[in-house]
């Protein structure tokens, strides 16, 4: 009983000892980053030039322009404890895409089996024609930031998952085949029919302050099985974010 005794009066005796301030140890407090004006991405829009892969010869010979995108995200930052530099990215919003065409009808009304892609050339054709595709959709980032309290480079990877809330088609101002107008006016026609109804994208943008370049690809198919060509969207374009 005595042995015990001597045994953890001696080890308490050595941590009291080892306790002690020792001049010869320096101890580097830890910084503490004030985050009450970080910004935190928390609004995004992004402008967006969109194209489809995998689509046959024959309808991107009739792709035309330049085809837009624009995405408008809420988004909620959360920094990590142990390193504010890294945080999570999580929101809603809305992202539409347009493809444009010339001299070609997309029948989304039609009820063959699959969409028909139906090429113009020789006969009368609207000057302007497109697809455009609206989703509700739920973005997620990793993120990190070299200055999390001010501006800094910023870099984002992630993916967001959306729904179809609206896919229609737009013509405007009906032209013979020589390109002469026959008729100004404008024509929508508006069905989901042969889209799929659930969108999965990867995403990542990299960036200083609030402006960055981002990218996003589509990882399942545009079109529903069956329904035509195995095509996916990509956008490339200028995110800008803030708050």
């Amino acid at each position: 009983m005595k042995k015990i005794v001597f045994t953890i009066t001696s080890c308490l005796s050595f941590i009291a000892l080892f306790a002690q301030d020792d001049s010869s140890v320096q101890v580097r407090a830890v910084k503490k980053i004030d985050l009450s004006n970080r910004p935190g991405d928390h609004f995004m829009i992004q402008l967006s030039s969109d194209h489809w892969t995998g689509i046959p010869d024959s309808i991107d010979s009739h792709q035309s322009g330049f085809s837009k995108g624009l995405n408008i995200y809420l988004m909620m930052d959360k920094p990590f404890r142990g390193d504010p530099r890294f945080s999570v990215g999580l929101g809603i919003g809305v992202g539409s895409s347009n493809i444009s065409f010339k001299k070609m009808n997309v029948d989304v009304k039609s009820t063959s089996a699959k969409l028909p892609f139906t090429a113009l050339d020789s006969t009368n054709h609207f000057k302007k024609f497109k697809v455009s595709m609206s989703y509700l959709e739920v973005p997620v980032e990793l993120r990190f930031s070299s200055k999390p309290a001010s501006a800094g480079w910023k870099i984002a990877i992630g993916g967001k998952v959306g729904t179809l809330i609206n896919l229609h088609t737009k013509g405007k101002n009906l032209q013979d085949k020589n390109g002469k107008t026959i008729n100004s006016y404008t024509i929508k026609e508006n069905s989901k029919r042969y889209f799929t109804g659930t969108r999965l994208m990867g995403t990542a943008r990299i960036g200083y302050g609030a402006v960055s370049l981002f990218g996003a690809y589509q990882i399942n198919n545009i079109l529903k099985d069956g329904a035509g060509p195995d095509m996916k969207l990509y956008q490339v374009g200028l995110s800008i974010s803030g708050l």
